[in-house]
């Protein structure tokens, strides 16, 4: 009798696995956890069902990457709001307020993801390609699930003009940038973004270093990350060490006179791919997140948009800084790296 109940015990704890194992999603929450083999059908025919995904992102190519998800996913459109963003984390706020929930897949930088993750905006989720990213790049949540994950990367370091600096002067690390051949040749932008490199610079070398740049007679100008590259392709900047590796690169494929390199820390500006708590169709919003994610998305990022990946190594250390960081604490530290490298520049 204890060897048949024994018998019984076994064959229900296998059955009620192999139910576990076979049982389908049916709510959000389930579908973002589900790990089954049979993932990518179920996403693709219950996104053929919804026939969209609202998708919120800063992405500057999206509706070429909108038309790749098309035609691999046939039946499945995407339809896009792309913004910076502050502007999305905006967009988002007033139509949870309103209690309209339209955006389903949201790809944009941390400092948005951060205040959705605060105000519990998004969906825990898993991808089969998760464990292919380092941890540096996955904001974790308990059950091995993620809010968002890095699906791209651009790196701040130096951009040059190879016809305006010799190649023995670019800087390969921050102690470079003192060269007294540098002086009066650099210049950045002015937007909290570029200045995120003081914050590299305080990490490596202290408050000191940077403020001895104020010597080398930097330059500072009322523009972004693209409009700063401009100046640099034409040679109005010889060299800046706030330079986005995918806007450089971009201008090289142009065939421009222009190069980028790393210094001791590469600050890598991420974007990362998450989930609304609240998606209407969150099939499609699956399906789009995990073919960011794959293989085949990270190729289209890189090789097409270049874009950095965080699956590959460049050989130069990047660093994240809003890693860890509550909103606020993010916030402060942008303010104090803008207010710094404002002091030690000149208009």
């Amino acid at each position: 009798m204890k060897a048949l109940l024994t018998a019984v015990i076994f064959a229900v704890s296998i059955l009620g696995s192999a139910w576990g194992q076979t049982a389908k999603p049916t709510t959000l929450a389930d579908l973002a956890k589900y790990t089954g083999p049979d993932r990518e059908r179920i996403l693709y025919d219950g996104a053929r069902r919804e026939g969209k995904v609202v998708w919120y992102t800063s992405l500057v190519p999206y509706k070429e990457i909108g038309k790749f998800f098309e035609s691999k996913y046939p039946g499945v459109t995407v339809e896009t709001y792309r913004a910076n963003a502050v502007e999305i984390a905006g967009r988002v706020l007033t139509e949870t307020r309103s209690k309209r929930y339209v955006v389903d897949a949201i790809e944009t930088t941390p400092g948005a993801l951060m205040i959705f993750r605060d105000n519990q905006l998004l969906m825990p989720y898993t991808s089969r390609h998760l464990a292919e990213y380092p941890d540096g790049s996955k904001e974790g949540v308990s059950g091995g699930l993620v809010l968002w994950t890095t699906d791209r990367e651009s790196y701040i370091g130096v951009g040059y003009n190879k016809n305006g600096v010799s190649t023995a002067d670019v800087p390969k690390n921050f102690d470079d940038l003192l060269k007294p051949a540098l002086k009066g040749k650099m210049g950045v932008g002015d937007a909290e973004t570029e200045a995120r490199i003081v914050g590299a610079m305080l990490k490596a070398k202290g408050e000191s270093f940077v403020r001895r740049l104020k010597e080398q007679d930097v330059r500072l100008y009322g523009v972004t990350g693209p409009g700063l590259n401009e100046l640099i392709v034409t040679g109005e900047v010889p060299l800046s060490f706030a330079a986005f590796s995918t806007n450089i690169g971009h201008s090289v494929a142009k065939g421009a006179p222009v190069a980028w390199v790393a210094m001791d820390l590469a600050v890598a500006n991420a974007g990362g791919a998450a989930i609304s708590a609240r998606a209407q169709r969150p099939h499609a919003a699956l399906l789009l997140t995990d073919f960011l994610l794959s293989p085949e998305g990270q190729k289209m990022l890189t090789e097409k948009f270049r874009y950095g990946s965080p699956v590959k190594d460049y050989g130069f250390v990047r660093w994240y800084p809003e890693k860890g960081l509550t909103t606020s604490e993010y916030t402060e530290r942008q303010d104090r790296w803008l207010k710094l490298l404002l002091e030690i520049t000149r208009r």
